[in-house]
């Protein structure tokens, strides 16, 4: 097989484009690398598309030495011909590869394997390869006491199941079975209980597999799972038992076609039909978690690169009843300040005792917003600070914050190498103020399905979803860059080419030696080699470096180029340094670009990254992102009517709508076919997770409210 024919083809690529990104992986350049420093190469593949192209290339690669050890094993056995070597060169999945290796497997005893060694196997192929006068007649050949054949029907029935594992075998038969069921089937459910419950709206539901939404594929899984549900696939069984007949009976065996009819009925019923149907619905969980993992990733990517609230001393409340909730204010350079607990809810009801405390703290430290972490008593904790806010002099707002995850980096190895002396239940306040101040530099100290910004993420293959969601982390990390001098060890080790080991040596030489004084100065760190710096040198930031191209994405074997086409332009590093290159777009396009790109042998589009980066050294590219809504006031649902206009924050994205926090309890829920007035397919194609939007109330029915994007209605 041509793997680079395929990925050209598949991804619409140029030639060059291929060979070269998949020299740039075998070389072992990360993802974001190759993305961000390679783009002349890759022809400007985005790192979204790089990770589909790698997954792809691997599945293709895999299949490839599946296919070659198909054939060595079938070959081994002498049974490869010229027709399997071929259907073997054409199959296109590892399913197809699978299906022709089956007859040739090494099976357990099956009805078929106890009748072949009974010795009817020459029944049987007479059977399918002559026609038979007498039938009788001809199975009495084989009647053998001493092998428990004592009739005729002992010898037929034998015979017959081998004839139905043939058929089972077969490639063809199985391959248009399961393309029928994928084009023609029907999944229909059945309810084993009738009491209410999550599931009952699939309670005698039933729709086309072609067409079916993933996110009912894993409700229905889970029903079924919790048994709930009884699931079934039905086809026209007529028609699959036509097609095997018509493949089946021929002039050579057609006076034999009673009893051939007999073995495929009992083949399709047994075997054949049970084994699809099983692999049918794999497929479709396969299909059904690839995108969910998809929607989780997304909303995992658009919630690391939420705008961060830079310079805020942030007070974050972790609540609880029993327990009570724990405080912790973190300075404007996330730097643990003070903690404490409070017991304002049930069954302390401390309300007095915890506004005098939390006003003296939120004054001497001068707190500017509040995080509360969005859990078990999070609005009962709403009101208390909602009426501490009202009460005091100071300028202060709180938020509410996803507190996913915040008990996992509690109890994390990491959470007792940053905090070995504050007690575990204290953390967790300290890690909700800390993501409000900078979402992206906390929640990578967290497990990323623990994150819970997806759908049925705990259904999901957990090997899949950790290698795509560490994907995206690394991604969304790189895609910021980070300070050398500040950056945890958690922040460093998703930086491209930099292992936990490296990560940890950086930390430790910062501790012994100070501050980074260049990038240059990463190529004394312990085990960090050449080339783990070609991967990381551009992503890492120094603000207080001499050469102001240490605090841009400009890498360091671009710097030369870079200070030439200044010299070109009539600009100096002082002018990067001091900001003063204001109109280097127009001295750029006065030259010409093309011009100066041949002048300095570098790609254009590199040329135009270089020119873009020198231009904002330092900035944060989250900063263009809209800030996070910070309340005084807390909204009730019996404040809620239906026709309001209210502002709320994209908290989850799922393939049937999102769920937005509009101030009040629980997140009101958009459905798809209130997002637009057009039909939506992609929910991800109109909000994402951290969206500022606008919604109207249009039903409000106990603690569930329904909202509308379409604010005309």
């Amino acid at each position: 097989m041509n793997i680079k024919e395929i990925l050209k083809d598949e991804f619409n690529l140029k030639e060059s484009q291929i060979e070269n990104t998949i020299s740039l992986i075998d070389e072992g350049n990360t993802i974001p690398f190759i993305a961000r420093y390679r783009k002349e190469m890759t022809g400007n593949m985005s790192d979204v598309l790089l990770r589909e192209f790698f997954d792809r290339l691997n599945y293709l690669r895999n299949l490839e030495a599946r296919k070659n050890d198909v054939s060595r094993l079938i070959e081994e056995k002498g049974k490869l011909t010229d027709e399997i070597s071929l259907n073997i060169l054409n199959a296109k999945t590892l399913q197809e590869v699978e299906d022709i290796y089956a007859p040739f497997k090494t099976k357990k005893r099956t009805k078929a394997t106890i009748a072949k060694e009974k010795g009817l196997e020459n029944l049987a192929l007479e059977i399918l390869n002559k026609n038979i006068e007498n039938i009788n007649e001809t199975a009495t050949r084989f009647i053998n006491n001493e092998k428990d054949l004592n009739s005729i029907e002992d010898c037929l029935n034998g015979a017959k199941d081998i004839i139905a594992e043939i058929i089972s075998d077969d490639s063809n038969v199985r391959k248009y079975i399961r393309d029928l069921i994928l084009r023609e089937g029907i999944l229909f459910t059945k309810n084993l209980s009738d009491e209410d419950s999550v599931y009952s709206m699939y309670y005698n539901f039933s729709e086309s597999v072609k067409t079916i939404a993933s996110h009912r594929v894993l409700a229905i899984n889970r029903g079924e799972k919790d048994k709930f549900l009884k699931v079934k696939i039905e086809i026209n069984k007529e028609k699959v038992i036509n097609y095997i007949l018509n493949t089946y009976i021929t002039k050579e065996n057609f006076k034999n076609k009673e009893i051939i009819l007999e073995s495929i009925e009992d083949s399709y019923k047994r075997l054949i039909f049970p084994s699809i149907e099983r692999e049918v619905r794999n497929t479709l969980t396969e299909k059904a978690e690839e995108r969910a993992i998809s929607v989780f990733g997304k909303n995992l990517k658009n919630l690391l690169l939420q705008s961060p609230l830079k310079n805020k001393v942030v007070m974050g409340f972790d609540p609880a009843f029993r327990t009570g909730c724990k405080i912790a204010i973190v300075d404007r350079n996330s730097k643990l300040l003070d903690t404490t607990t409070v017991y304002p809810t049930e069954p302390q009801n401390k309300i007095l005792e915890t506004k005098e405390e939390l006003t003296k703290l939120i004054k001497k430290y001068k707190v500017d917003v509040i995080a509360i972490g969005n859990g078990t008593a999070s609005r009962e904790s709403e009101k208390i600070v909602s009426d501490i806010i009202k009460e005091t002099d100071e300028k202060v707002s709180y938020i509410i914050v996803n507190e996913a995850g915040a008990s996992v980096y509690s109890a994390s190895s990491i959470a007792n190498e940053e905090h070995p002396d504050i007690n575990v239940s204290l953390r967790g306040a300290i890690s909700i103020a800390r993501r409000l101040q900078d979402p992206l530099a906390e929640l990578v100290k967290i497990e990323p399905k623990s994150i819970g910004v997806g759908q049925y993420q705990h259904d999901l293959n957990q090997k899949r979803l950790e290698e795509v969601l560490g994907g995206v982390v690394e991604d969304s990390v790189n895609s910021v860059g980070v300070d050398l001098n500040t950056a945890s060890f958690s922040l460093l080790s998703y930086i491209s080419g930099i292992s936990k080991s490296i990560a940890k040596n950086i930390v430790s030489y910062r501790e012994e030696n100070g501050n980074f004084k260049s990038r240059d100065e990463l190529k004394k760190v312990k085990m960090l080699g050449p080339k783990a710096f070609t991967q990381c040198a551009g992503f890492l930031r120094i603000s207080q470096s001499e050469n102001p191209l240490d605090n841009t994405s400009v890498h360091p074997e671009s710097y030369e180029i870079c200070e030439k086409m200044l010299n070109i332009l009539g600009y100096s590093l002082d002018d990067v340094k001091n900001k003063k290159i204001s109109d280097i777009d127009k001295k750029v396009k006065e030259y010409d670009i093309d011009k100066l790109s041949k002048e300095l042998n570098i790609g254009k589009i590199t040329l135009q990254d270089i020119i873009m980066e020198i231009k904002k050294p330092g900035l944060d590219p989250r900063e263009d992102k809209l800030k996070p809504i910070l309340r005084t006031d807390i909204l009730k649902i019996e404040d809620i009517k239906e026709g309001m206009i209210l502002k709320g924050t994209v908290r989850n994205v799922v393939d049937f709508g999102a769920f937005i926090d509009i101030g009040i309890k629980n997140d009101g829920l958009v459905h798809k076919s209130k997002m637009s007035k057009s039909f939506v397919k992609d929910t991800m194609s109109i909000v994402n997770v951290g969206d500022i939007v606008d919604v109207k109330v249009i039903q409000v029915d106990k603690q569930k409210v329904s909202l509308s994007m379409i604010l005309e209605d």
